[in-house]
């Protein structure tokens, strides 16, 4: 290799490192390599890369530790409103701590770090948050995505890679436990925005029976519930509607133990099957809850926005 092209590299991997370093500690990144053709793969823009600000409102980057992102980014979206819709549907699956990485993965794709030279994610660690998050997204009825296959990502040239590439075991963040995912609970105003923005319809309702079916569990509510998100639902499906706990048979859920409360349930129609995304106890001493549904009745949800596209 001559001393030009050694010298090209180095200055590569120093603008990617330096770059980079601040989305979680020089010491937990490792860069390498870059395919020239890679960025467009051959599709023409209708406009050139450019680096443009990450909006507060692309909630799934905001905070991801860079301020500045390349769009067209590394999905082929071309616009702001585009790369918001189709981020917005992820949101949830950080929220779920499926892996530690998730975040970094997804935003490297969504929102890369601006430089001249786009930097896709290594393999290894694609595979890693495919295979903690995968069970969480079966539980609402969502493959892997094929727009994810981890295939297509490098292995052995310049690539964001965490630090620990050889680990089998992912490490659990604080707080982790195996429950089942719709059932986590999580009392943040902007967690349960996001569930309800990333599920097609909400009520309120308590539960008069559960039944194990299967893998899953069969929910069935009692006949009076209050509409909070309708989606396509119609007054004839709320009559004897069942909400299905998708590979819940095992996995514990303290709602669905206590039929006595008034719970926000939330769900989606996948095939002909309705399943539970997400259900929160109907708390009106929690600050967080009674914020969280005074601010849906003025939120608008991004157009389309489905659970983990």
């Amino acid at each position: 290799m001559s001393s030009t092209s050694e010298s090209f590299w180095r200055m590569i991997r120093l603008l990617v490192t330096v770059a980079l370093m601040s989305v979680c500690g020089a010491t937990e990144y490792e860069y390498s390599s870059w395919r020239p053709d890679s960025y467009n793969g051959g599709r023409s823009y209708s406009k050139p890369p450019q680096c443009v600000d990450i909006p507060e409102d692309l909630r799934l980057c905001h905070d991801v530790g860079y301020n500045r992102m390349l769009l067209p980014n590394l999905l082929e979206h071309e616009t702001m409103a585009e790369v918001k819709q189709q981020a917005s549907s992820w949101v949830p699956l950080v929220h779920k701590n499926c892996h530690p990485n998730t975040q970094v993965f997804l935003c490297a794709l969504f929102a890369p770090v601006c430089l001249e030279v786009p930097i896709h994610p290594c393999r290894w660690l694609c595979e890693a948050v495919r295979d903690g998050c995968t069970p969480i997204m079966e539980a609402f009825g969502f493959p892997w995505p094929e727009m994810l296959t981890c295939d297509k990502f490098p292995q052995d040239d310049v690539c964001i890679a965490m630090t620990q590439a050889n680990t089998t075991e992912v490490t659990k963040p604080t707080g982790y436990s195996p429950i089942c995912p719709p059932c986590d609970n999580e009392m943040e105003t902007d967690t349960i925005v996001d569930h309800m923005c990333a599920s097609e319809f909400a009520f309120k309702a308590k539960i008069k029976e559960v039944k194990r079916e299967n893998m899953d569990r069969k929910v069935i509510f009692q006949k009076r519930k209050k509409m909070v998100k309708a989606g396509n639902l119609k007054k004839k499906d709320m009559k004897k509607l069942v909400l299905y706990l998708k590979n819940g048979a095992d996995c514990p859920c303290q709602q669905l133990d206590n039929l006595g409360n008034q719970y926000l349930i939330m769900g989606r129609k996948v095939e002909k099957q309705y399943l539970l995304t997400g259900i929160h106890k109907w708390d009106k001493s929690s600050k967080e809850f009674k914020k969280a549904i005074k601010k849906l009745k003025t939120h608008k949800c991004v157009a389309d926005q489905t659970v983990f596209k």
